[in-house]
């Protein structure tokens, strides 16, 4: 419901959403992930993705997958 909310808030807006729930920001146009307060992957949900195992965001989204 909260989720639902926010979407419709950011509709036509720039938004910056901070989340540790990557399910909150895959829908998001940008979405840089942080290292150690650098940036080190920047991209939407399907091009970070694409970079496999290898990609700070895959292994992210692997890892609460797993844990959900």
């Amino acid at each position: 419901m909260v989720q639902d909310a926010l979407e419709r808030v950011m509709v036509g807006r720039t938004s910056v959403v901070i989340s540790h729930r990557l399910s909150t920001i895959q829908n998001c146009d940008t979405i840089a992930v942080l290292d150690k307060g650098q940036v080190v992957e920047c991209g939407d949900h399907s091009s970070l993705l694409a970079k496999g195992p290898t990609g700070a965001y895959f292994s992210l989204v692997s890892l609460q997958r797993n844990l959900c």
